[in-house]
């Protein structure tokens, strides 16, 4: 009797502890999320699996929907293994089907967008059953077929005219940044060094900023940056390619059509990655 006794202590202890952290656990998620970009890059995929698994744990609510979307929108950026992305992905697909966020305008939300760009574009998989998630695909997809078939005209920092179908012929790599942007800041010497070394294979890496020309020239100078860069100050071209944020990263094959797309920061060897869908050789 006093084992059993003890044992029913213990575990209305447990349980007691369990609720108290659970309570508490949405804050220190919060803490957490706000510190993974100090992180290194071998802590960084074990803490987001870590964070991931303890979103899931949260009770239902739009505050865990938000957490686990913005766990989505980090997991993206660089290469933090497919076990991570797919950690986010469940998530967040979790969290969406215990509390579904309502359309606006009849277009999906973000956290919906945002799933089905993990699915799409970082090969993870999802199993909510929601018609809004099953929208967000179906504008990705109309999205990559307006991108397909863009064309534009821009000038690069020397006032020259660059036409991105007059590159027919080259593989042209359109990457999106701005100077502000830490995740850009990163992928850029790699982008540098991929560009150096394929130039000779006719690989054409198009930088696309919206920001001032003496403030983008400034950091480039210091960096040491050779691909073009390219200006949109009204931001025409950003709206033609539906970019919500940067990093983003375009490839065309040699005919002009649109292989490959980054959602966000990309290491050297997903660069690569993304370049191997064309003719280039190592």
């Amino acid at each position: 009797m006093i084992t059993i006794r003890r044992t029913m202590l213990i575990a209305a202890i447990l349980f007691i502890a369990h609720a108290l952290y659970a309570q508490a656990s949405e804050q220190d998620i919060i803490q957490q999320i706000n510190k993974l970009r100090s992180l290194s890059a071998e802590q960084r995929p074990v803490a987001t699996i870590k964070l991931a698994n303890e979103v899931r744990s949260l009770p239902a609510s739009p505050k865990t929907v938000e957490l686990a979307d913005a766990l989505a929108h980090l997991v993206t950026e660089g290469d933090q293994g497919a076990v991570a992305r797919q950690a986010v992905a469940d998530s967040l697909s979790q969290a969406l089907a215990q509390s579904p966020v309502p359309a606006k305008n009849d277009q999906p939300p973000m956290p919906y967008m945002d799933l089905a760009r993990l699915v799409r574009y970082e090969h993870v998989t999802a199993t909510l059953n929601d018609p809004l998630f099953a929208k967000a695909g179906q504008v990705l997809a109309e999205e990559e077929a307006e991108i397909d078939k863009a064309d534009f005209t821009l000038r690069d920092l020397h006032g020259k005219k660059v036409t991105l179908s007059e590159l027919h012929g080259k593989i042209v790599l359109v990457n999106f940044w701005a100077t502000w942007c830490g995740p850009c800041r990163l992928e850029m010497p790699d982008l540098d060094a991929i560009y150096t070394h394929y130039q000779s294979q006719g690989l054409v890496v198009l930088s696309i900023t919206d920001e001032d020309p003496v403030k983008v020239n400034l950091l480039i100078s210091k960096m040491g940056y050779h691909p073009p860069v390219l200006l949109d100050p009204d931001g025409k071209v950003q709206k033609l390619f539906h970019i919500n944020g940067v990093p983003k990263t375009f490839v065309f094959n040699r005919e002009g059509r649109l292989v490959g797309v980054a959602i966000d920061q990309c290491t050297q060897r997903q660069f690569f990655d993304l370049l191997a869908k064309t003719d280039l050789k190592p």
